[in-house]
């Protein structure tokens, strides 16, 4: 388990007031909110956040107990970015912004970057 540098992700207050909204659920009692990549989409690459454990090799967030983690292979797409929420009388959401990402689909969550455009596996990994 390695701790997620601010030169690796970040999260807005915003963003990290609402991960702990969601964590605090009882339902979510014991697991961390997962961020992860995985191929598919317009771009090759989606963003993805589900609720897991926390496994040996995952990068961990930790904000007033509450888990966000992160596994190797995604992190290598998302060294760098940042993590918003936002909320409009339309919609909410998180909302990525990763420095990696050379094209993106308009719905904002597929993407492509230099160095990969696919990933091996289409299922989130919790």
């Amino acid at each position: 388990m390695a701790a997620v540098t601010e030169e690796q992700v970040t999260f807005t207050e915003k963003a990290l007031v609402r991960a702990k909204t969601i964590l605090q659920k009882p339902e979510n009692s014991g697991k961390a909110l997962r961020v992860f990549v995985f191929g598919g989409g317009c771009a090759g690459l989606n963003y993805g956040m589900a609720m897991g454990f926390v496994k040996p090799d995952d990068y961990v967030m930790e904000s007033e107990g509450h888990k966000i983690v992160i596994d190797p292979k995604s992190m290598e797409l998302l060294k760098g970015m940042q993590v918003d929420y936002y909320e409009s009388i339309q919609s909410s959401g998180f909302k990525f912004n990763n420095p990696n990402a050379i094209a993106s689909c308009g719905c904002g969550l597929s993407f492509k970057t230099a160095q990969k455009t696919e990933m091996a596996h289409t299922k989130p990994c919790h």
